[in-house]
């Protein structure tokens, strides 16, 4: 089943009370604009338990592949510390905002979900999932560029 997959950053604090002050105000307007930020967010950041729900219950259906999703999807499987996957998390957020309601668009980090990258032969990062919503997902290994997961998005997940 899955053998058909395989295509294709210190900061110091000191505490004058003066500063405090400041600092405080300043770390709530941040927290606030983070906040909003993130509830805009379209990506979904996926657990075990909810890849297998939203995605495919490898633990039910081990030996073939059973999406569960609705439509499409696409999942970065990514970790915090990797260059070329903060590269590609702008890109990824706008083809989230710009699929929104077409395609799902997921993130696994693959340092927390080891069981998941393990699923799909993740060796190298970013990996990129493209999921239709019938057929086999299509795996595409490295940085890609916007044009290039639209090409792909047209190929394979809304052709």
């Amino acid at each position: 089943m899955l053998a058909a997959l395989t295509l294709l950053g210190a900061a110091s604090c000191t505490g004058q009370s003066r500063e405090a002050g400041a600092n405080a105000s300043e770390k709530q307007t941040s927290q606030a604009k983070q906040a909003k930020e993130k509830k805009n967010m379209k990506v979904t950041e996926l657990t075990k338990e909810e890849f297998k729900k939203r995605v495919m219950n490898y633990e039910v259906n081990p030996k073939e592949w059973k999406f569960e999703g609705d439509k499409p999807a696409i999942i970065d499987f990514y970790a915090t510390w990797c260059g070329p996957c903060k590269q590609i998390a702008p890109v990824v957020e706008e083809i989230a905002q710009e699929y929104a309601g077409k395609i799902d668009v997921y993130k696994v980090d693959v340092d927390q979900q080891q069981e998941l990258a393990g699923l799909f032969g993740v060796q190298s990062i970013p990996t990129i999932l493209f999921i239709p919503k019938d057929g086999q997902p299509q795996k595409a290994v490295g940085a890609m560029m916007k044009s290039q997961f639209e090409d792909a998005i047209k190929q394979t997940l809304l052709k």
